[in-house]
């Protein structure tokens, strides 16, 4: 089984040595510091039990939160919204996950509205989309309404907001637990709050909540001179594992994990780095295996769009960013599909993603998808394996950043924690 090792520098004997004369001493000091505890509480815990009753008390059966993977039938989601989505600031970290084209456009509008009538067209898909899974018998929250364009500032930066277009993008549900992804764009640092209210609910509800170390989003966090002027740059540096993010602190998106049961996948991109996936695999421990899977992809930003499990043993792997740790997979026993060529056409614009989109799709259940309308080719694919198309047009929506898989965030399906691996 491929695990996620922690990563750490080298040391030189001098230092080594004195590190474990320290740990030598914390042993000691801690064993007479757990003595003295353990005598200390059992003589507390008599007067303490009816408070610990209070707070302990065991989650709700009837816990609206419960989602192990990505295939299992769909009972609630959250969904998107489009209004008031701003375009980031043109920095350092925008510039390298968007492509050279689309420059000249962020530098003009950073801070301000993308084009308004590209967004209410937006907005009436989602909501239609949103109509569409009703209809199907999901329920669906919304996050709230916010003014994006705001100007904020942090000890160590300013910038606007974006949007709360991809809950997927921030917020990822493993089990009953909710857990609030810290982000690594500026523009998107307090993008959460959006999304405070629903979560508090749920929580109310007996759901877990955890909040991810939120980073300063300082300049250690980003390579200021990343030597990016094109995509064949971002070829030969992906190819080196160099990105835009450092290692000054950890940093994640949610969008670059995927759930497959006790197994979820993760891939080290512009966006999430090593300790942000060192300190998911160890907050997920021991219940959840962490891996690392890399691609051949010359701006690695979010997984689903790349690798899109879709059923249990069944995955969509891009055939243009191919895997380097597919074997994995097949020796698992999984079925790996090369999903088709999306048909989207060059004028279109996607100022934040890639025509593949067409593969970022929402399995209702293991024989129900989302798709595009206008993606016939994938449709038919689908179709092929035995899975109905659920077909709603988002294509002005794509231009935000995502496809169906991005727009939502799966609260609950109605499935059980399985290993499908072992």
């Amino acid at each position: 089984m491929l695990r996620v090792r922690c990563l750490r520098g080298g040391s030189r004997g001098a230092e080594a040595a004195h590190y474990i004369g320290w740990r030598l001493g914390r042993v000691f000091t801690g064993w007479v510091q757990r003595s003295l505890q353990s005598t200390q509480a059992a003589t507390a815990s008599q007067n303490t039990c009816a408070a610990d009753d209070k707070v302990t008390s065991p989650v709700p059966k009837d816990c609206p939160v419960c989602s192990y993977n990505e295939w299992d039938p769909l009972e609630e989601v959250i969904v998107g919204r489009a209004e008031n989505s701003c375009v980031p600031p043109f920095s350092v970290e925008v510039k390298a996950n968007t492509y050279e084209k689309y420059w000249g456009f962020y530098q003009k509008f950073g801070g301000q509205s993308f084009p308004k009538d590209h967004v209410q067209k937006a907005i009436a898909e989602i909501e239609e989309m949103c109509n569409i899974l009703k209809r199907e018998g999901v329920i669906v929250k919304r996050p709230d309404p916010i003014d994006w364009s705001v100007k904020y500032k942090t000890p160590d930066f300013e910038s606007t907001g974006m949007y709360a277009a991809m809950p997927r993008d921030i917020l990822l549900v493993v089990g009953n637990e909710i857990i609030e992804a810290p982000m690594a764009w500026r523009a998107r640092f307090f993008e959460y709050r959006a999304y405070r209210q629903i979560i508090k609910d749920y929580f109310n509800s007996g759901a877990k909540w955890t909040t991810a170390p939120k980073p300063t989003m300082a300049d250690e966090l980003y390579d200021q001179d990343y030597p990016i002027h094109s995509v064949e740059d971002r070829h030969k540096l992906a190819a080196q594992g160099k990105f835009v993010t450092t290692e000054f602190e950890p940093c994640f998106d949610a969008a670059d994990f995927i759930r497959a049961g006790k197994d979820i996948f993760v891939q080290r991109s512009q966006v999430t780095n090593y300790m942000g996936i060192e300190w998911m695999r160890r907050h997920l421990a021991p219940d959840y295996r962490v891996h690392i899977i890399s691609f051949k992809d010359p701006n690695p930003m979010h997984i689903d769009a790349t690798f899109n499990i879709i059923g249990p043993g069944l995955v969509l792997s891009n055939p243009d960013r191919p895997c380097h740790q597919i074997e994995l997979f097949k020796k698992a026993g999984w079925t790996v599909i090369r999903p088709p060529v999306p048909l989207i056409p060059d004028d279109h614009p996607l100022w934040m993603s890639s025509k593949w989109l067409s593969m970022n799709v929402l399995m209702l259940d293991e024989k129900r998808v989302m798709v595009d309308a206008n993606e016939t080719s994938i449709q038919k694919m689908f179709e092929n394996l035995g899975i109905s198309t659920i077909k709603v047009n988002i294509r002005h929506a794509n231009s935000l950043g995502g496809g169906f898989h991005c727009w939502t965030c799966d609260i609950r399906r109605r499935g059980t924690l399985q290993s499908y691996f072992d």
